[in-house]
């Protein structure tokens, strides 16, 4: 349903998830789109900055070396882990949308960005009541992140196109899925979101009732679009 939305000044903060290079230059693990995604997480980014909005970050490192896995973890033949091992320069943050100095990396070893154990403490202490989430990949790490997001009391702002996934349809229905129990929350776009990010109202798709968006293979592309 769309509904008009305003977030406080002081309430929200911005979470950039996993924007790794591996997105884009690991055959295995790229990104449709990819390119895309980062500009737009970019914009969130300055956005945020200019109003005065803590700029987060996190990255997902896998330490194969200290034995920091979670049980059958996909790994290589010599144990490193099969993506996103500590050792690969290509876990490091894409270079356009890095941390600034006195933004903080959150390193996790799992999914969500609240396994690294810090950011529900760092967004206590900003009395931070709506976080707007980016990244990558939507059906994996931003699924499990707005559903701790929301278990944890947040309001998520979910930016669909500055999220993605392998495929536009593994995206897609990863944010149907998100929207039909984003309770509490909220689904825009990247203009939407730098625009809500500088206090101003905006048109925006929240969930009303129970599983609302009841979408087909047929429909999800065009459902996706009128969120």
């Amino acid at each position: 349903m769309r509904t008009l939305l305003t977030i406080p000044r002081g309430k929200l903060a911005s979470l950039s998830v996993d924007l790794q290079e591996e997105h884009r230059q690991d055959e295995r693990y790229l990104v449709d789109a990819y390119d895309q995604v980062l500009a737009n997480a970019a914009c969130l980014q300055r956005a945020a900055r200019a109003a005065g909005v803590p700029v987060l970050h996190c990255a997902y490192v896998v330490d194969s070396e200290a034995g920091v896995m979670r049980p059958f973890h996909p790994v290589m033949a010599d144990g490193r882990s099969a993506f996103s091992d500590r050792s690969s320069p290509l876990s490091a943050i894409c270079p356009e949308v890095a941390p600034l100095d006195g933004e903080p990396l959150l390193v996790k070893s799992d999914a969500s960005a609240f396994s690294e154990g810090s950011l529900q403490e760092r967004l206590e202490t900003a009395a931070v009541e709506w976080l707007c989430i980016a990244g990558v990949w939507t059906e994996a790490c931003i699924d499990a992140t707005v559903r701790d997001a929301v278990r944890q009391g947040i309001r998520v702002l979910l930016v669909k196109d500055a999220c993605g996934s392998a495929t536009p349809a593994m995206h897609q229905t990863g944010i149907l899925n998100l929207a039909n129990r984003l309770y509490g929350g909220a689904v825009t776009d990247t203009d939407g979101a730098c625009r809500l990010i500088g206090g101003e109202t905006v048109d925006v798709w929240a969930v009303r009732g129970s599983v609302p968006l009841r979408f087909s293979f047929a429909s999800a592309a065009a459902d996706y679009d009128r969120l």
